[in-house]
């Protein structure tokens, strides 16, 4: 299980469709956190319950209300807690099922796309993080470009997000998206490659005896925290 993850304006969703492309699959966590507050799902109803008394959350379709929802939020970390309590528990679920869904399937590589991998912690029970980076200025010329959007604004929601440079600690394998699309669709070649050699012979056996695999990324999950432990140590964090 690999985590894809980078900054604003960096590439990801690039990278994402170039996995796809090559027939990789990519369990996107933006698309099952909208999936899993659709009309009928238990993420919903808690909503409606939870912030639809006092306020107006549902559109005409029934759907919510994501603007006015995100308005009684953004002033109100107690409702925004009450709200990620609800969403990211859902979202978990959702992802661990996608993913074992590709397990079954006898898939040798699953790709995890989550913007938010290494501030909401999943980072830790990944096989493999890979960071797509590009430098700072850079993020900020293509964001500005790509929203049309102030220098001020864009610069605004880059400081909200943790820093990219911060991101590339927390990597195995970085993807440097600073020249042009066909240096990036190269490094996503390699890639895949990497990941297939990484994975070796060992996926078939876990898939086939799953004790193994348990046992194998439990070991792999361990020696991953503990490695980020000393890194902590060592740089005084």
């Amino acid at each position: 299980v690999v985590g894809l993850t980078g900054g604003i304006a960096t590439g990801k969703s690039t990278v994402s469709t170039l996995l796809k492309a090559q027939g990789i699959p990519v369990v996107d966590a933006d698309i099952i956190a909208r999936e899993v507050v659709e009309p009928g799902t238990p993420a919903f109803k808690k909503i409606v319950k939870v912030f639809g008394e006092e306020n107006t959350i549902l559109l005409e379709d029934g759907t919510l209300d994501r603007k006015k929802l995100g308005s009684i939020i953004f002033t109100d970390p107690s409702k925004r807690k009450q709200l990620n309590g609800i969403v990211h528990p859902a979202v978990r679920r959702a992802m661990f099922f996608a993913v074992l869904k590709n397990w079954v399937r006898g898939e040798r590589i699953c790709v995890l796309d989550v913007p938010l991998l290494i501030e909401g912690g999943l980072w830790r029970f990944v096989g493999e993080v890979v960071v797509v980076f590009c430098p700072t200025e850079t993020q900020l010329s293509r964001l500005i470009s790509r929203d049309n959007s102030s220098e001020t604004d864009a610069s605004s929601r880059l400081n909200s997000q943790m820093p990219i440079t911060e991101k590339v600690s927390y990597a195995n394998i970085v993807l440097d998206n600073s020249s042009t699309r066909e240096e990036l669709e190269s490094q996503v070649s390699e890639l895949i490659t990497l990941l297939e050699k990484k994975a070796g012979w060992l996926w078939r056996l876990s898939w086939l005896i799953p004790p193994v695999g348990f046992v194998s990324a439990l070991i792999t999950l361990l020696w991953r925290n503990t490695r980020r432990s000393k890194m902590k140590v060592k740089r005084g964090d």
